[in-house]
């Protein structure tokens, strides 16, 4: 019987191109839930250079992989600093289903 050899997965091979990170960060995003935003945050930026990134914000790269693992609790405010160091920008838009502000 011939064994079967696997590689552990890793989304931060696929994150290859700006369109590949989008199109993660939006998939992340309509779940929304935090934790999972957060490890997404992560993921992207493992697919960059965590180190530099973690320069660019002011965090040790220590601290910026533990905030981005899921299990930490990163603040808006470090979330922020982190898509804007990675050339990205949080944007609001109306939910699926959602009422039209323009009509109330």
């Amino acid at each position: 019987m011939t064994k079967v050899k696997f590689s552990r997965y890793d989304t931060v091979d696929y994150l290859k191109t700006e369109a590949d990170i989008a199109a993660y960060l939006d998939a992340v995003m309509e779940d929304g839930d935090p934790a999972l935003i957060a490890a997404a945050l992560g993921d992207v930026a493992r697919a960059r250079n965590l180190s530099q990134l973690a320069r660019d914000v002011g965090m040790s790269r220590q601290g910026l992989d533990k905030a981005l693992s899921g299990k930490g609790n990163p603040s808006l405010s470090t979330m922020v600093k982190v898509a804007r160091a990675l050339g990205l920008e949080l944007t609001f838009r109306p939910a699926h289903g959602g009422s039209e502000a323009s009509q109330a």
